[in-house]
């Protein structure tokens, strides 16, 4: 069958031409497209139950306030990526050197989404391999790190991520971990107070990065921490990478020897990034060999932590990575922040206990416990949810209840924001969930009661809000 090339894309990788189209001559449409459309419909057939399913999480989505910071919400062209023949495709290794055949068209996709992610957020170098955030770190700990080593991270219930070296987790099981805490009345993070740790811990890598922590991070001080005392840094970024792309908090790119950050929270698919900057040529041992940070990162995850990457995980990353790079990704994180600090001023203002007094970037944490006698982080989660408002309850630091129950509840702004919402919408927001929280009967820690007519009142204020501001 005569073809003819389309390589006017074409992405190279030293003299090897990675991408080109073929398509018969003279014909007008691509079957690719005959062959994904109606996906939708072509589940219903098959599996009506799921179909019904995903039906209802939209449904829910679209009818309920969603305020939990670690969620997002990612474009349609990114869902359409995500769902494609590309998830099909089986290989191992990187562009280049794969151990399967058939590998030009993704090796084009992996190449796209490397040099988009360096363009995002001004790195050296790009792996977008890993399966999720806790991957990334994972792979990242396990490439530097042997068994025993001794790491410095901020504690779980101080703020800090279990993938950092909670017991529970990897980290915990094979290295000697030591956490930090936050200043025990400002809450805010004490770097003289690391700094005096480090020197007595000697860490051989020092995380930080936060899952719950609404203050700026200072990654200069940290790295000036970490070269103190001969450690390597390791930022995970996680929660607040779409607000360092676009410029609303500071880049921990070139200060930390290594950058994490999980995908679906900045608004992208799931999966996991590894970034490195002016390090990323430090030569590290590795056995009897001596290989630069980015040549151990690529060896340790693959084949030393996973394998076949999700492939059409990597080709909705680069649809994402491009729409990090719009000036309306870019404009929506500052109106994040924006909201946010005017969510948590209205809640202060209604006589809560915020956290740190505030926010400087997407989230806040409130002390419920001060607010009520009785009253906890997980009743007001569940309490919430009848009324059709998601947040998620977090143990504060120096919390006095325990993990399953905390004195606190976490509140973020990534999704209402974009949806359209604005600071007038945050103060409706507040007013709703200040109207539940203080009229729900508290039983003990863990039950409580709510009277029908508040609940569906509420649900139904909720549901006319999410109306004027749909799925985006």
């Amino acid at each position: 069958m005569l073809v003819e090339k389309h390589a006017s894309q074409a992405l190279k990788r030293g003299s090897k031409t990675n991408y080109e189209t073929l398509r018969p001559v003279g014909q007008s449409a691509s079957s690719s497209t005959t062959y994904h459309d109606r996906l939708p419909q072509a589940l219903e057939r098959a599996d009506a139950e799921v179909h019904r399913l995903i039906d209802a999480e939209y449904d829910r989505l679209q009818n309920t306030l969603q305020l939990i910071a670690a969620e997002n919400q990612c474009s349609r062209a990114v869902l359409a990526a995500l769902g494609n023949v590309v998830q099909n495709k089986t290989t191992e290794g990187f562009v280049g050197a794969r151990f399967h055949g058939g590998c030009e068209v993704v090796d084009s996709l992996e190449t796209l989404a490397i040099e988009r992610a360096k363009r995002v957020f001004g790195a050296h170098y790009a792996n977008v391999q890993p399966h999720s955030g806790t991957s990334a770190n994972q792979i990242v700990l396990t490439a530097i790190l042997q068994s025993g080593d001794r790491v410095l991270s901020q504690a779980m219930d101080q703020g800090g991520h279990v993938s950092h070296g909670a017991p529970v987790a990897f980290a915990g099981h094979f290295f000697e971990i030591e956490q930090y805490r936050v200043d025990p009345t400002s809450f805010r993070l004490d770097y003289d107070a690391i700094a005096e740790q480090a020197r007595r811990f000697r860490p051989k890598l020092i995380i930080c990065g936060a899952s719950a922590y609404a203050r700026t991070i200072d990654f200069a001080r940290f790295r000036a921490i970490a070269d103190e005392v001969g450690a390597f840094l390791l930022a995970d970024v996680s929660h607040i990478s779409g607000l360092i792309a676009a410029g609303a908090h500071p880049s921990p790119v070139d200060a930390a020897h290594f950058t994490t950050t999980s995908t679906y929270k900045p608004g992208g698919p799931r999966g996991g990034l590894i970034l490195m900057g002016r390090d990323f040529e430090t030569p590290i041992q590795a056995g009897k060999k001596t290989v630069p940070l980015w040549e151990r990162i690529e060896k340790t995850t693959f084949p030393g932590f996973q394998g076949t990457p999700y492939l059409n995980n990597i080709a909705a990353k680069a649809v994402f990575f491009r729409e990090m790079m719009s000036p309306e990704y870019r404009s929506r994180q500052f109106k994040i922040i924006e909201n946010a600090h005017v969510l948590a001023a209205a809640f202060a203002r209604l006589g809560y206990e915020v956290l740190t007094g505030g926010t400087d970037n997407h989230m806040f944490l409130v002390n419920v416990a001060h607010f009520r006698e009785g009253l906890t982080g997980l009743i007001a989660q569940h309490c919430l949810e009848d009324c059709g408002i998601t947040i998620n309850m977090n143990r504060l630091p120096y919390d006095t209840q325990n993990a399953r129950v905390t004195s606190g509840m976490r509140l973020g702004t990534p999704i209402v924001t974009r949806n359209g919402m604005t600071p007038a919408q945050m103060e409706e927001i507040a007013r709703l969930l200040d109207t539940v929280l203080r009229q729900v009967e508290i039983r003990d820690p863990k039950h409580y009661r709510l009277d029908e007519t508040l609940q569906a009142e509420t649900r139904q204020r909720v549901q006319q809000l999410c109306s004027r501001f749909p799925l985006r």
